[in-house]
């Protein structure tokens, strides 16, 4: 199964502004929700092109109460996530997954909330964040090279 989570931005209540608007509510109604971290919004699909396709159904929204929305795909690593332009590009064969892990944004988990990332290259083995003695782990997003430059 293909996780997606969807970050809130600051200052929003995610699953408030999704789940009261009507298609919203709607393209989330047949999927389990859960919250793995505070403000985010999780949930599971049936393949790679299912989670890019419920992220673009709920562009609008994304655009306006998210700051961020990644995909994993377990088939390609059961353990680092892609940025949602990663994914489409993974999606749509413009990218081989074999050729992703390069760019990273670490972010460090503490008490449940997600930290603001940091930009690494990966050169051998993951790396983890300089702070990681304060973390009580690190999610590991894979980015496209415009992302990272961004």
């Amino acid at each position: 199964m293909t996780e997606v989570c969807i970050v809130g931005a600051p200052e929003v209540e995610l699953r408030y502004e999704l789940l009261s608007r009507e298609t919203a509510r709607d393209a989330l109604a047949t999927y389990d929700l859960t919250a793995p971290y505070e403000n985010t919004l999780a949930l599971r699909t049936v393949s790679l092109g299912a989670a890019v396709a419920l992220l673009n159904d709920l562009n609008w929204y994304l655009v306006r109460f998210a700051s961020a929305a990644f995909v994993r795909e377990p088939a390609i690593d059961p353990d680092e996530w892609f940025s949602r332009d990663l994914a489409t590009a993974v999606r749509d064969e413009r990218v081989d997954p074999d050729e992703t892990g390069r760019h990273l944004a670490l972010y460090g988990v503490v008490d449940g909330e997600l930290t603001e990332p940091e930009h690494v290259v990966r050169t051998h083995e993951t790396p983890s964040r300089d702070d990681r003695d304060e973390l009580d782990r690190t999610m590991v997003v894979r980015v496209t090279e415009a992302e990272f430059e961004a």
